[in-house]
């Protein structure tokens, strides 16, 4: 089974006023959510089921994915995922991912960077350091199991096959 942990693109500080919740995407966010849903879609990193945060800005991302996607995905909008942002989100998976081959959850940080380095066993050293450094807006981490279910996940029994940056991409070229 696959899993991708997408954190949300770049978000607008425009407004000082606005709640965090409320936030949108600024130009850049919604350029890099572009640049990875051309990433995901030319990969065929598509995902069966995904778990997106009810904040703005990852309904925004998601809204920047869909359009690539061929196939339709169960999509679960969850409020915990932002509210519980700080921590990690291995319950929610295990709750919330069935038996679905490839999972995709839309979240923040910390919970993004602590879930994929948490569950992470195997992985290339630099993929690694890459993860540990920073997990910037937008960034995806893919990280396989060998499991039947979401609910037999258990942390450091995933092979992180690639950890993926927006910069790391090329622009499109129109």
């Amino acid at each position: 089974m696959r899993l991708l942990l997408l954190r949300h693109a770049k978000s607008d500080w425009g407004e000082p006023d606005l709640a965090d919740f409320d936030r949108p995407l600024n130009n850049r966010g919604k350029a890099a959510a572009f640049k990875m849903a051309r990433y995901l879609k030319d990969n065929g990193l598509l995902p069966s089921q995904i778990l997106c945060s009810t904040s703005l800005r990852t309904r925004e991302t998601l809204a920047r994915l869909l359009p690539g996607f061929p196939q339709e995905a169960q999509i679960h909008l969850l409020s915990d995922l932002y509210s519980d942002s700080e921590g990690d989100y291995l319950g929610f998976i295990r709750k919330q991912g069935g038996r679905a081959q490839s999972l995709m959850v839309i979240g923040h940080n910390p919970a993004m960077e602590n879930t994929a380095l948490t569950l992470t066993g195997t992985a290339d050293a630099a993929a690694v350091a890459d993860l540990r450094e920073k997990y910037p807006t937008a960034g995806l981490a893919v990280i396989d199991f060998d499991i039947a279910d979401w609910s037999e996940l258990q942390p450091g029994t995933g092979h992180l096959d690639r950890f993926i940056k927006p910069r790391d991409l090329k622009d499109d070229p129109a």
